[in-house]
């Protein structure tokens, strides 16, 4: 399993996570939300480790979108997205004033993870399938001589 697919597979499970922890009557909203920008982080660094970017240490969705967007301008339309999600890296995780969210803004925070890594699989798939497109003709000239 290449580096980036094992980034995919952890923001995959991220987003899960997210989803179960609100199934039923006994959901656990802050933990939820907290899986939603864990699965954002991990998909926008899958994406950096597919372009071999070194991967930095920072839960900051923001600037991970930054950095993507170095590579793909596109991603400057998920910065408003990564505003909602950056502050779930810790804000439920340890006692505070708040101690949960509100269960609409886990549901919100579900959908922006999920068009997030949504966009970053689908832009993955697209640069894979256009470096098969370049590889097989030279594969052909190779054969042809």
């Amino acid at each position: 399993m290449k580096l980036h697919e094992t980034w995919l597979l952890k923001a995959d499970n991220d987003l899960k996570s997210s989803k179960k922890l609100m199934e039923g009557e006994d959901v656990v909203p802050d933990t939820a939300i907290y899986h939603t920008q864990q699965c954002a982080e991990k998909a926008l660094k899958a994406y950096l480790a597919y372009k071999q970017h070194p991967i930095v240490k920072t839960h900051d969705v923001e600037y991970l979108i930054e950095l993507c967007s170095e590579y793909d301008p596109e991603f400057g339309n998920l910065i408003e997205e990564s505003e909602t999600l950056n502050p779930y890296s810790t804000i439920f995780r340890y006692p505070g004033p708040v101690l949960e969210p509100e269960q609409e803004d886990v549901y919100e925070a579900i959908e922006i993870a999920e068009k997030i890594l949504t966009s970053v699989t689908e832009k993955i798939n697209i640069l894979e399938r256009d470096k098969e497109a370049e590889e097989k003709p030279e594969e052909k000239k190779e054969q042809d001589r």
